[in-house]
């Protein structure tokens, strides 16, 4: 807040003392002037890191989606997706999230399912400041060992 002092000005009731008057410039703390919106976009993109950053985890996304994200990261100029797999709605001050995973085989669902939800919870509400009421987790698929991997690696290193 800012305060600025006007020229004195005479006191009617004592014409010989002088008063000086305070105008108060923009009203209240600076980080409540004005909105901040989050795009779905975004809070997709932080839930898709968080998710995958948990063990277990092999991909996100259905078979079809999978297929179509190899398909785009081939392409010249083409990257890979992190929201694939992620659903976001996003109001005002709450989120909630849908996500579609594929667990390696042997790990615990369960368990998985619950590293994911508590990373995502974390990592969207310290970010955006929103409060994440629901992730919805759906395992579409397992990865086996033997199956050979949907992207591979680049030859080049």
């Amino acid at each position: 807040m800012t305060e600025m002092t006007a020229e004195p000005e005479k006191d009617p009731q004592d014409p010989t003392a002088q008063t000086r008057r305070t105008v108060r410039r923009g009203g209240g703390d600076p980080a409540t002037r004005g909105r901040t919106t989050i795009a779905d976009g975004v809070v997709e993109k932080i839930a898709g890191l968080a998710a995958r950053d948990v063990v277990g985890v092999h991909a996100m996304g259905s078979g079809l989606s999978r297929t179509f994200g190899v398909v785009r990261d081939r392409v010249p100029g083409g990257s890979k997706s992190v929201t694939r797999g992620v659903k976001a709605e996003v109001g005002e001050v709450q989120t909630a999230l849908d996500l579609e995973i594929v667990v390696d085989y042997g790990v615990s669902i369960a368990d998985v399912a619950r590293a994911v939800r508590e990373n995502v919870i974390v990592a969207v509400e310290r970010m955006t400041g929103l409060e994440v009421v629901e992730v919805n987790i759906a395992v579409s698929d397992v990865k086996l060992p033997e199956e050979e991997d949907e992207e591979p690696e680049s030859r080049l290193q």
